[in-house]
């Protein structure tokens, strides 16, 4: 079964084929309402994709979580990414002295004839200073519990194998019965 996926980010097609296997970009221009509330972004991109495609898809939202911020970014990540970057980002964890995160990933899947679901995966972290090589948003500053390393710094077959994109495709895949790549 091909997945469909709306996404723009190449690098987010690239995990979820690593996670799911035959998944293809999908391409409709879609708004992305801004709310602090992911699972409200996350049900306003399928219900408008629903009015221009009725076929099956996903779309997904990923945020990152401070601790010291109670929760902010959250949703709103790619509008800090844009004005203070991850270097900013990790000066106001170090300014709160309070490196506690979460990353949470929620992919709703349509099913084409209106019925939505969530599939919803995190993981805990810290915020640190920036580490690693990478084009994908804030993964030089996250790193993982249990870890030694950040996102950036990992392989992609180490961050695919625990990120929170995994732990919510695989739910989705669970939910479609489909077998793993």
């Amino acid at each position: 079964m091909t997945i469909r996926f709306i996404t723009e980010s190449k690098n987010k097609l690239a995990e979820m084929q690593a996670i799911l296997g035959d998944v293809e970009q999908l391409d409709i221009d879609l708004p992305e309402i801004q709310e602090i509330d992911a699972h409200k972004i996350v049900r306003a991109k399928p219900e408008e994709a629903l009015k221009h495609k009725k076929v099956a898809f996903i779309v997904e939202d990923t945020s990152l979580y401070l601790d010291a911020l109670n929760g902010l970014p959250g949703p709103l990540i790619k509008w800090f990414m844009k004005t203070i970057g991850n270097a900013g980002i990790a000066k106001i964890a170090e300014a709160f002295a309070n490196s506690g995160a979460e990353a949470k990933t929620i992919i709703g899947y349509a099913d084409g004839s209106g019925n939505i679901e969530f599939f919803e995966g995190s993981i805990r972290g810290s915020i640190v200073s920036p580490r690693g090589e990478t084009t994908f948003g804030w993964d030089p500053i996250f790193q993982p519990e249990g870890s030694d390393k950040t996102f950036a710094e990992l392989s992609a077959d180490e961050k695919n194998a625990l990120s929170m994109r995994r732990r919510a495709a695989e739910k989705l895949r669970d939910y479609l019965n489909l077998a793993t790549p």
